[in-house]
């Protein structure tokens, strides 16, 4: 998905559809060796439809070895409710203001496509700020394919280590995570917003290269995929992806003077790249076996 919601990639790569064809993927997985354990790197899908088959015969076996699994951010029950708090808290238009009219003439013909396409009533997202505005209209495109977070590769994970007991930990907090995708450059988030409605007129065609891409493995042509619009918008791009991958390099450092071993599942858009996960962690001196 291109320009403003492609960063959501630093998040998570949302799926609105797969062809029939492709049912089985192979992403990539990354191996870091470290002196006292093993840290495995997976890219993840957090919404996908039932029926793809992701766990390959590498990934099965960091299943089958990791001692801990490692995740963003938690998505317990607890945590989600610290979220809605936070949503209804800033996630709203200043009294007397509505999104339509802080559109630009062209961006409000764009909005009311989206708006009539999505399904959803103007009233749900009148009064939103523009960054829920977006996750909005995004949300219900991808449930009009009858996506659940549930067939997602973090939700299938963490529900294999809790099943197995095994200890779960989490590279964020809820309300870090909520701080960078609710930015507080209001113009920044506009700009974004606007750029955003027109990839939302058509989801299917402007995801499904990046599917592609990640369920084949191909992290040359998924980095271009994602990075190439993501140079558009620097900022974005520092607080969504680099800012964090660099604030999760130590964490992940740290795990490799434990005993044991790691598998560590984040958004795809963060193993990508110069300044993805698996490059950082070279450069830190450490072992990575991987694309």
């Amino acid at each position: 998905m291109k320009r403003f919601f492609a960063l959501l990639l630093g998040f998570c790569l949302l799926t609105p559809t797969l062809s029939s064809a492709q049912t089985v993927a192979r992403p990539s997985l990354w191996h870091v060796r470290g002196p006292q354990s093993d840290v495995y790197l997976l890219g993840s899908v957090h919404i996908l439809p039932p029926g793809v088959q992701w766990r390959s015969q590498e990934i099965e076996q960091a299943i089958a070895r990791a001692d801990t699994f490692v995740f963003e951010v938690p998505q317990d029950e607890k945590s989600i409710g610290r979220l809605k708090v936070m949503i209804a808290a800033k996630g709203m238009l200043p009294p007397g203001e509505t999104l339509r009219p802080m559109l630009s003439k062209r961006a409000q013909a764009d909005f009311d496509a989206v708006l009539a396409s999505s399904g959803l009533p103007a009233s749900a997202v009148e009064r939103s700020r523009p960054w829920l505005a977006g996750l909005q209209l995004l949300f219900a495109q991808i449930a009009k394919h009858n996506f659940a977070v549930e067939n997602g590769v973090d939700s299938q994970l963490a529900a294999h280590a809790i099943k197995a007991a095994k200890p779960l930990r989490y590279l964020e907090t809820i309300e870090q995570q909520f701080a960078v995708l609710a930015p507080t450059d209001r113009k920044l988030e506009m700009e974004q917003f606007e750029a955003g409605l027109v990839d939302l007129k058509d989801i299917a065609a402007q995801v499904q290269p990046m599917v592609d891409a990640w369920a084949a493995g191909d992290q040359k042509k998924l980095d271009g995929l994602i990075n190439g619009d993501l140079d558009r918008f620097p900022a974005a791009r520092k607080a969504l992806l680099d800012d964090r991958n660099r604030a999760w390099l130590p964490q992940i450092s740290a795990m490799l003077k434990e005993k044991g071993t790691f598998l560590v599942t984040v958004g795809a858009g963060h193993l990508t790249g110069p300044t993805g996960l698996p490059t950082l962690l070279r450069e830190a001196g450490h072992e990575v076996d991987g694309p």
